[in-house]
């Protein structure tokens, strides 16, 4: 976590200390890599003031409704942005989610210093998961120019995504139904 936001954790807490009533906004959801742990820990150094954690909408989530149905089963989430994790461990994540058979959503899937890390992911993905494997991209969800994409694992491989975009892996039972990305839970 950079210094800056923990700043602006200690900063809500000191306003919240004067008798100010203060919130703390972050995107998507505020306990799925948002602020919610951040601001708790913080808060152990201000025992008198109270923390309500109000839940958001998820990435994950609503770029799954966009595609359709990838999450119905089994699933993880992983980010590929190193900076707060090594790689090496998130290397592991992703086989081991690959091995298991989940579906997984990807988060911070490439930035201008990480350009081939969903590459390297959907190697290692590889290894477990067929290449026709469907999968999914969501860009700019929620927001002016959001679009995505049904494809396969081996398409996923060679695509080029930015920071706004949530990247769907599914499991072996994943299908593409009518364009969308649908993962049956075997109803």
């Amino acid at each position: 976590m950079n210094n800056y936001q923990r700043e602006r954790c200690t900063l809500a807490f000191e306003e919240a200390a004067k008798g100010k009533t203060v919130a703390m906004i972050c995107s998507g959801d505020a306990g799925v890599y948002g602020m919610s742990g951040l601001m708790l820990e913080t808060g152990e150094n201000y025992p008198s003031i109270e923390v309500d954690v109000i839940p958001g909408v998820t990435a994950a989530l609503s770029g799954a409704a966009v595609l359709g149905a990838p999450l119905i089963h089994d699933f993880s989430v992983i980010s590929l942005s190193d900076l707060l994790t090594p790689w090496e461990k998130i290397e592991r994540r992703l086989l081991a989610a690959a091995e298991a058979d989940f579906s997984v959503c990807l988060y911070n899937p490439s930035s201008r210093k990480r350009s081939d890390y969903l590459q390297k992911a959907c190697e290692l993905m590889l290894r477990y998961k067929a290449p026709d494997t469907i999968c999914g991209i969501v860009s700019n969800i929620g927001r002016e120019g959001e679009n995505c994409r049904v494809l396969t694992l081996e398409e996923l491989r060679e695509e080029k995504v930015d920071m706004f975009t949530a990247v769907f892996v599914g499991n072996s039972q994943t299908r593409e139904i009518g364009g969308k990305m649908v993962t049956p839970r075997g109803y």
